[in-house]
């Protein structure tokens, strides 16, 4: 059956910027805001904007991503006709190289789209978080009789160089695209949301496919080809929250503006509901000795202690004389008696001894990778042990599959280290 729309969404980042949160997982299946998945923002979005034929388009570590989406039910796109299809990843024959780049992806899924053959094609990136109502695009894209409309939002000067940049006339013609300018002229940053009418975008993805010298990327190799061209772009002007979550401490900052009094970004909107399958577990419980104050907590946790602006995933346990405080924990984490953990990232399924302070001393730079982890956020990987009266710094990360015995003595300084089993013998 023909649709006029159809929804494509790259969803196979591995998002290097978060370091261990995703060791095993892509970045859209980060846990995010107490109950969600980063890749559920996109897909709400599309079955809240009415778009109900979504293509996803996974490549690294898809497993746990691809359990998530399953046939789509939380999103109402179980559907025999349309729905959610979760697209495998290409390889090529040259060593096994999976996509090549964005506009690659889509094309060597060229046969899918035209089984639907859509009037209008809108590409996705599966890693932000945002709301959007993706008709209002595209009403303004059939309007401007656009080959191609990108959508755009006004970003801080000094954050304008990391994104590519939309230079427009005063009505909002694209006439030069900047990819992470130096000394960008405006500050109107691409979102990575992309409307194209679909016979346009299907020629240039298989020009640019012969191109020997094109990197096969829709930022660098398709905009800029059809701006030369003189082919009709325009940009779309967002007003709403955005955030790209790919560092620790963005992802970090975006889970801490949900539990602000009045968030800035809602969740609670009945109208533009956020959709995720949902565990099977009881109510939170908070013990007579428990305390709460301005936290996310998620069903069938267990609060013995204290959790103060923070965010809990469903199945977390904080014993006896423990505090939370500005951290995210990740589901189904056991954190043990009087332990302190203070500005911290615990990933799914950590268990956290007794007497265990978690984000002390001074603010350094993680020695090894201070690119990564550089702003004072301490990082547990998934599955970590750590034992009794553990002493970890800020900056710190301690990887999955640490040998508890080898350090169970160990005291870790500020930053000073990037932990691993055999680091600790």
């Amino acid at each position: 059956m023909k649709k006029e729309i159809m929804a494509l969404l790259l969803a196979g980042g591995q998002g290097s910027r978060l370091g261990v949160l995703t060791k095993k997982i892509a970045k859209p299946a980060v846990l995010y805001g107490g109950k969600y998945r980063i890749i559920d923002f996109s897909l709400s979005n599309c079955i809240n904007s009415g778009i109900d034929n979504v293509g996803v388009l996974t490549q690294y570590r898809p497993q746990k991503l691809n359990s998530h989406i399953g046939i789509g039910k939380p999103w109402d796109m179980d559907r025999i006709t349309g729905g959610v299809t979760v697209l495998s990843p290409y390889m090529t024959e040259d060593a096994g190289q999976w996509y090549l780049g964005t506009a690659n992806a889509i094309f060597h899924n060229i046969d899918y789209i035209d089984k639907v053959s859509p009037k209008y094609v809108i590409i996705l990136s599966g890693d932000h978080i945002y709301k959007m109502d993706y008709s209002k695009m595209i009403g303004f894209h059939k309007g401007k009789q656009a080959d191609a409309t990108i959508s755009v939002i006004g970003v801080p000067l000094h954050e304008a160089c990391r994104y590519g940049i939309m230079n427009t006339d005063n009505e909002d013609r694209i006439f030069e695209f900047e990819e992470k300018p130096a000394q960008p002229k405006n500050t109107l940053a691409s979102m990575g949301v992309y409307v194209f009418s679909w016979k346009i975008l299907r020629e240039y993805l298989i020009n640019d496919d012969q191109d020997k010298a094109s990197v096969h990327d829709f930022g660098k190799n398709i905009i800029p080809k059809m701006l030369n061209d003189g082919k009709s772009m325009w940009a779309y002007r967002f007003d709403g929250y955005w955030r790209d979550v790919g560092t620790i401490q963005s992802y970090w900052e975006s889970n801490m503006d949900l539990v602000k009094r009045v968030p800035e970004f809602n969740l609670y909107d009945p109208d533009w509901k956020i959709y995720t399958p949902n565990p099977v577990k009881p109510a939170h419980y908070v013990a007579p000795e428990g305390r709460i104050k301005t936290s996310i907590v998620a069903e069938g946790c267990m609060i013995y202690g204290e959790v103060n602006n923070s965010v809990l995933f469903p199945g977390v346990y904080v014993s006896s004389g423990a505090v939370i405080k500005d951290s995210i924990v990740m589901s189904n984490s056991f954190i043990g008696r009087n332990s302190i953990i203070d500005k911290a990232i615990i990933s799914e399924s950590v268990v956290c001894g007794d007497n265990v302070k978690i984000g002390i001393g001074e603010n350094i730079a993680n020695e090894k990778r201070p690119d990564l982890y550089n702003c004072g956020i301490t990082v547990i990987g998934e599955k970590a042990s750590l034992p009794d009266n553990l002493q970890v710094g800020k900056n710190v990360v301690i990887e999955v599959g640490i040998n508890q015995n080898n350090y169970c003595s160990f005291v870790v300084e500020s930053g000073q280290s990037v932990l691993k089993g055999e680091e600790c013998e």
